[in-house]
């Protein structure tokens, strides 16, 4: 018997899970002015992932890496979330915005 896919696919549930407070918290206090160290984060580990030796250390390191570059596209949505009040918006984060008076 191999674990190997249930490893994986355990180690891609906790990641994604992992991920969900990540962007939330991301878009909170930076904003979505954060996405290229999720850019840069994902490539690297992708790339990373390409060089390891072991299988399954490899594999969880790319779907890191996929988890990172997905979550560019959900921090934008996570703005998009809080702009339509279903999050709470940071009332001290700069968006370049002025409140009305």
């Amino acid at each position: 018997m191999s674990f190997d896919g249930i490893i994986i696919g355990l180690a891609s549930f906790l990641i994604i899970g992992l991920f969900h407070p990540i962007v939330i918290k991301s878009e909170y206090y930076i904003g979505k002015k954060i996405w290229p160290v999720f850019l840069i984060a994902g490539i690297a580990l992708i790339v990373l992932s390409l060089f390891m030796e072991r299988f399954m250390i490899s594999a969880i390191v790319g779907v890191t890496g996929f988890a990172c570059l997905w979550s560019i596209h959900e921090v934008f949505e996570q703005e998009e979330r809080v702009r339509k009040g279903w999050f709470p918006a940071n009332p001290k984060k700069k968006t370049g915005k002025q409140s009305p008076r």
